[in-house]
């Protein structure tokens, strides 16, 4: 039996991430886990508090990374590039946890329980990357916007990444900012020029 506490996480989860994708998350138990780990189910729930945060093991660790890495960004940055700074900062996370993640994001997609789950997860980060963007000089909304907007390009950088990992997933996160820079950048030319013609329009029918 496995004695080192990370080793036993580490053990759970895979033996988690193993019977999830066999049998299905909601066909699959605590005690079927712990014992495919080779562990007791009282270890079982002295690591976890249920078998949906089998799969969501250091989030909150993320979350501190990140975060901090929004605080260290260098004060000359606006929120867009300090969110890419953080993103950037903590990228060797996801790298050293794509074994586990890749097939980890199948399973979440199969079941409504760890999606809702993966929802919650989520809106904390986010909410976190607000507040450090807050002490930063943000407003509220400002904040809430750009934490919304930077977890939706991160998310397509790293979707980019699993589907072509020829590419460095650092290339994917900067292709994934320009993109967003890029279409925020020509939907405001768009607005613009629509605001510009409906101005001349009005003033004709005044003519």
């Amino acid at each position: 039996m496995p004695r080192n506490r990370e080793e036993v996480r580490k053990r759970l989860q895979w033996a988690a991430l193993e019977l999830f994708r066999e049998r299905g998350y909601e066909e699959t138990t605590a005690a079927e886990i712990a014992a495919k780990a080779g562990v007791t189910e009282r270890t079982f729930f002295r690591h976890f508090p249920d078998k949906r945060e089998v799969l969501f093991d250091g989030g909150a660790a993320f979350i501190e990374a990140v975060t901090e890495a929004v605080r260290d960004a260098p004060k000359t940055l606006g929120p867009w590039d300090a969110l890419f700074f953080a993103f950037d900062s903590v990228k060797q996370m996801f790298i050293e946890n794509r074994p586990f993640t890749e097939p980890r994001q199948r399973v979440i997609a199969s079941s409504q329980a760890l999606q809702e789950r993966a929802t919650d997860k989520t809106r904390a980060l986010t909410a976190a990357l607000a507040s450090a963007l807050c002490e930063r000089g943000l407003t509220v909304p400002q904040a809430n916007l750009a934490s919304q907007m930077g977890m939706a390009t991160l998310s397509h950088g790293v979707s980019a990444w699993f589907n072509d990992g020829s590419i460095d997933l650092g290339e994917h996160i900067v292709r994934a900012f320009q993109e967003a820079r890029d279409l925020s950048s020509s939907n405001l030319a768009i607005a613009k020029g629509t605001r510009r013609t409906q101005r001349i329009q009005e003033k004709a029918k005044l003519t």
